[in-house]
């Protein structure tokens, strides 16, 4: 019985987490959505990962193709809030062009 548990659990972890380990997320913030409506998507994404990681992880994804992508590193910030000092997290975005006709839809 021990081995089935564990194969069951390797099983649900390799369909969920390994298929997309290159984009965390998508960026939501007023810019990004401003740069929707013109084809420019922004995305979270891990921080040792490539551009050509990027573009691989998006046509698999949406099933589209990015004409440039541009990768940004976020520093972490000191931040001071209710009289204690605490931190930002940073992180690495990923700015996605598309092509004039191109979109991606977000459930």
């Amino acid at each position: 019985m021990a081995t089935t548990k564990k194969t069951k659990i390797k099983e649900a972890k390799v369909t969920k987490d390994t298929k997309n380990s290159v984009i965390l997320g998508v960026r939501v913030t007023e810019k990004s959505a401003l740069g929707s409506e013109k084809g420019i998507y922004t995305f979270n994404v891990a921080p040792n990962t490539n551009k050509s990681e990027v573009i691989k992880a998006i046509k698999t994804l949406y099933k589209v193709t990015p004409v440039k992508v541009g990768m940004t590193i976020r520093k972490e910030k000191t931040i001071f809030r209710r009289g204690k000092i605490g931190t930002k997290q940073g992180g690495k975005k990923a700015v996605v062009h598309l092509k004039k006709g191109d979109k991606i839809a977000f459930a």
